[in-house]
Parts: C-alpha cells; sequence; structure tokens
C-alpha cells in the first residue's frame, strides 16, 4: 500500500468487517474532477528507478559521463506482486532490452538491477522500466489525476556522453 495508506504511531487496532470509508480513504483516490468519487488509490504500482550514472551537470539537469563500458543500475518493486521484468532503454524508449534482476529476497522486496551498456558520445536519454507478476509495466507517460496519485511512469535520466 502507499503511505498514506499505512499510519504511523498506532497506539490501537480496531478489526472491522468492511473496508474503513474515512476522509483518508474517500479523499485518496484517482479520479479527474473533485465531484467523482473515482478508484481508490491503495496498492502500490510497479516501479523502476535508476541510479544516474557520472556527474550532475547544475545548467541543464543533465548527467555527464565519460564514453565506454558503464553499469546502469538501480531498484525495481510492485507492491505486492512480484517483479518479473526490468527493461532499460538507451535511446528515449525507442529500443528496450532486458535487465539482469538480482536474486529475490521477498516477493516485497525492492529487487535490484543492470545493465550494461557501452556509452557512445552525444546525447542520450536513458529509461527504465518494471513490469510486475500480473504484466502491468510503467508507463511512458503518466495518466493524469486531480491529485497527482499514483506516479510511476518510465524514469528517464538524461546524459551528455564525451
Amino acid at each position: 500500500w502507499y503511505g498514506m495508506a499505512s499510519v504511523k504511531w498506532l497506539d490501537t487496532i480496531e478489526a472491522i468487517a468492511q473496508p474503513f470509508d474515512g476522509y483518508q480513504m474517500q479523499s485518496y483516490s484517482y479520479r479527474q474532477t473533485k465531484q467523482e468519487s473515482g478508484e481508490r488509490v491503495d496498492l502500490i504500482r510497479a516501479r523502476a528507478l535508476m541510479l544516474p550514472p557520472g556527474v550532475p551537470d547544475f545548467l541543464t539537469r543533465a548527467r555527464l559521463l565519460k564514453s565506454g563500458p558503464v553499469e546502469l543500475q538501480g531498484r525495481a518493486w510492485a507492491g505486492r506482486l512480484a517483479v518479473r521484468r526490468v527493461e532499460v532503454s538507451v535511446d528515449g524508449g525507442e529500443h528496450w532490452a532486458e535487465a539482469t534482476l538480482e536474486e529475490k529476497v521477498s516477493p516485497f522486496a525492492w529487487r535490484g538491477w543492470s545493465h550494461p551498456w557501452h556509452a557512445t558520445p552525444g546525447q542520450h536519454s536513458l529509461c527504465v522500466r518494471a513490469t510486475d507478476s500480473e504484466n502491468n509495466t510503467q508507463p511512458m507517460e503518466q495518466d493524469w489525476n486531480i491529485q497527482g496519485m499514483g506516479n510511476n511512469m518510465v524514469h528517464r535520466v538524461d546524459v551528455i556522453v564525451e
């Protein structure tokens, strides 16, 4: 579940026979307008993030990198579902290659991933996406909702290779 559904500093727990319908559970929903009820935000969506390679360039916010072999790496998770696959693109999402997943510690733990890349001079848009055990894959563009809930679009890192 997302963090707002995991209340901290509990002092008591009361079991109820139906889903809780308090304020937070009504307001945290995927909806286009404040008037509609929308779909309840609950389970975490598949997500992969990349450790940005190289060093940051302050003005462009891109990463600067020397040409040659680079090990791209990061983490992926999917809440109550398992991460089935992580894919990496070095051309802005035109082509995808499967990354290597680390051993599972638990079906609910983050999974490390890595992918070798031979960086060539020029500008590149590196992307990473995860697919969970129910075949839900991170979208290239995020579905819009009024509160910006559940953002899991493809992680992009722009690099300039010298």
